[in-house]
């Protein structure tokens, strides 16, 4: 058996079932899903002071999934906050939606589009792909002019929307599109029939990437490096100075 912790990293619940719901549908035989929220701070992350505010949380939830014996920890945002943190802190396998989404992408093409909320969202998720080094696949953004919190609320209207949005991006070139926002979760099916091209939805790339890399690390104990990058800090440190998350 697999077990999935699915991290929704704010302050309400109100996406809690309807994912776990749609990852329970998707889950490979053998893996078991959770979803958690936190009981406070901000109900979406599209201001970064949001993302800080919720960097503690995040360190937490994935310290105590560890503990409690969780395979794999999704980080469920696509700003991916404090992915390389939970790497370092924790030695299980975390993924987050950004990079898992273009990882993914770049086996079905060779180039992609990112479909996202609002143009504030932009330079950081631009960001974020320069740090995955993608940045030469990347052929625009296309936005949608809606908030996290709409995409569920106006199911119909959400999807005319991307559907517009994908075809810009097709007709710039791109031979993938991705959906850059976990919110957008539902809707790849309907916009790939309609565009042409894979369509990669953002929470099921993270899950599918963490179901995946939990089964090498079984078969193959291969994981996400502890030299470089994500090594760990030492845990003497920790208890000489009191640390805890």
């Amino acid at each position: 058996m697999t077990r999935i912790l699915w991290i929704n990293p704010v302050g309400t619940d109100e996406f809690d079932g309807p994912i776990r719901g749609y990852l329970i549908k998707h889950a490979a035989p053998g893996t078991e899903v959770d979803v958690v929220s936190f009981e406070r701070g901000p109900h979406h992350l599209e201001y970064s002071v949001y993302e800080a505010l919720v960097a503690a949380d995040i360190l937490r939830t994935v310290r105590r999934a560890e503990e409690q014996g969780y395979d794999a920890a999704v980080i469920g945002c696509f700003y991916d906050p404090f992915l390389y943190e939970a790497r370092e802190l924790s030695g299980m396998v975390v993924t987050a939606p950004a990079e898992s989404s273009m990882a993914l992408a770049m086996s079905l093409g060779t180039s992609f589009s990112i479909v996202v909320g609002r143009t504030k969202w932009v330079p950081q998720m631009r960001e974020n792909v320069q740090r995955y080094g993608m940045s030469e696949r990347l052929v625009s953004f296309e936005s949608v002019d809606m908030g996290v919190l709409e995409f569920q609320r106006e199911p119909r209207e959400t999807e005319k929307r991307i559907v517009q949005a994908a075809r810009r991006a097709v007709e710039k070139g791109a031979e993938v599109i991705i959906l850059g926002c976990t919110i957008e979760f539902g809707f790849y099916r309907q916009v790939q029939e309609e565009v042409g091209v894979p369509v990669v939805d953002a929470v099921l790339a993270p899950f599918k990437h963490a179901e995946f890399l939990a089964e090498v690390r079984k078969r193959t104990g291969i994981s996400h490096s502890r030299k470089g990058r994500f090594e760990p800090s030492p845990e003497s440190e920790w208890l000489e100075w009191g640390i805890r998350v």
